[in-house]
């Protein structure tokens, strides 16, 4: 994921400086002498692989998240999840272009000072003073690609993070409430965050915080934000005493898989070039989910179950979420210990202490990408450590740098609750936040959306 873009404007500029690198790579950065800077150029192979990625992370919502959560549900609520996660998604596509990016990676605030640690100005909004000359500075002195590439491989982030906050409150909330709240949620939770942990000028970037592709910006936030959506919004009728089983494993299955191809870009994608740092994400987006799937599944069996559909399905999802951050920042036996540990905690998250706290979580979207997303934020500080296979220098300090991360973490699960409540009490006030009783008891596929999934 790219921490901070700095617009070079047409070619022949001079590059800008080295705030675009990665935070674990500022300091032999800043040891460069000014003579090694060059004129910045546009490959046109990193280009061609910055848009691959960005249609790759579109089909992680369209098909691939919406047949995921849709299979996971009752069949009179396919149509109202699919329904909903295309629909906040292209939502935020819309507020990305309109002011998100601006808030994200815009230009410092006039004047600086404190608040350039959370947030970006207003000087880009609606996209103002782009244009297809515009370049986004890579992790490669001199190396860049157009602004546009960036904005729409980010516009994509931001629209699949709000999507899966829904995956704790589907078969209960009404359509107009997820438009209101996700309207909310994106401008006070997601775009501030974004520009925290990424952002030259974000406080977590100016740390040295590890994120290479959204351990804390996509999956805390959206699972912490999950969970306090879930608890205000309340149970569904007949929760837990009512069986609920997902009605279609098959589809979960298809959109598991799409899942999977598709973070291919999401986390390769984040090295902003087709170098070695996109192959190390690749092969690790292989391991780490491999093991995932199939520690899940041996965690069923220890507990006495049969390995499951569903269980694998689960197992691979949390092992991409905790590789997530540590895509390019771990070597790959690092990796495949992140994906098993996130599976296993996460198989706990969800088997124990859900039903032991009470909460309605529907699709597990904290048991799995909150928590699995804090196991890879804070292991990610842990493998990138030389020692263990990780990219750190030779003196990494792994005591400091797990500090940072854990504050990062905390900061993070904070900011996504308050912003939550809030979002959460705006959509109620503007549109009652819950479908009728008669409606859940129907189907939200008739009563939101008049239409049903299977005949």
């Amino acid at each position: 994921m790219k921490h901070a873009v700095k617009i070079a404007g047409a070619a022949g500029l001079t590059a800008l400086a080295f705030a675009a690198l990665p935070a674990w790579a500022q300091d032999a950065a800043l040891q460069a002498p000014a003579a090694a800077k060059t004129a910045a150029t546009v490959n046109k192979g990193d280009t061609a692989w910055m848009m691959t990625s960005t249609v790759l992370v579109m089909m992680m919502i369209l098909p691939g998240l919406a047949l995921f959560y849709g299979g996971l549900t009752r069949a009179k609520n396919m149509l109202s999840t699919m329904t909903q996660i295309g629909a906040v998604a292209c939502l935020a596509m819309l507020l990305w272009v309109m002011y998100g990016y601006t808030l994200a990676f815009g230009p410092d605030l006039a004047g600086g000072g404190f608040l350039t640690n959370f947030i970006g100005s207003f000087d880009k909004a609606f996209l103002s003073g782009v244009t297809s000359a515009s370049q986004a500075a890579t992790f490669t002195a001199g190396v860049e690609i157009p602004e546009y590439v960036f904005i729409c491989f980010q516009m994509t982030f931001a629209a699949i993070t709000v999507a899966l906050v829904l995956g704790s409150v589907v078969e209960r909330m009404k359509f107009s409430a997820v438009m209101v709240f996700g309207a909310v949620w994106l401008t006070i939770v997601y775009f501030p965050i974004a520009h925290m942990v990424w952002a030259s000028s974000g406080v977590f970037f100016k740390l040295g915080a590890l994120d290479f592709a959204g351990g804390t910006v996509v999956h805390i936030n959206a699972g912490v934000s999950a969970l306090v959506a879930s608890i205000m919004l309340g149970k569904r009728m007949g929760y837990p005493t009512t069986p609920m089983p997902p009605h279609s494993l098959t589809l979960t299955g298809v959109g598991t898989g799409l899942l999977w191809v598709g973070w291919f870009g999401f986390n390769a994608g984040s090295a902003l070039e087709a170098n070695g740092s996109a192959a190390l994400a690749m092969l690790n987006t292989f391991v780490a989910t491999a093991s995932g799937g199939l520690f899940w599944m041996l965690v069923e069996r220890a507990r006495g179950h049969k390995g499951s559909a569903l269980g694998f399905c689960s197992g691979i999802i949390a092992g991409l979420v905790a590789v997530t951050p540590a895509a390019g920042n771990s070597g790959p036996f690092g990796a495949i210990v992140l994906g098993a540990v996130a599976s296993v905690v996460c198989f706990f998250a969800v088997s124990v202490l859900k039903p032991r706290l009470g909460y309605d979580d529907a699709l597990d979207a904290f048991g799995v990408h909150g928590v699995g997303g804090m196991i890879g934020a804070i292991g990610t500080g842990i493998v990138y450590a030389p020692s263990l296979g990780g990219p750190g220098a030779a003196d990494y300090a792994m005591g400091a740098k797990l500090l940072v991360q854990i504050e990062a973490v905390v900061t993070t699960v904070i900011w996504a609750s308050i912003g939550t409540v809030i979002a959460i009490l705006i959509a109620k006030a503007v549109t009652g936040l819950r479908v009728a009783p008669e409606v859940e008891q129907e189907g939200l596929d008739l009563g939101e959306h008049g239409e049903r999934a299977y005949n």
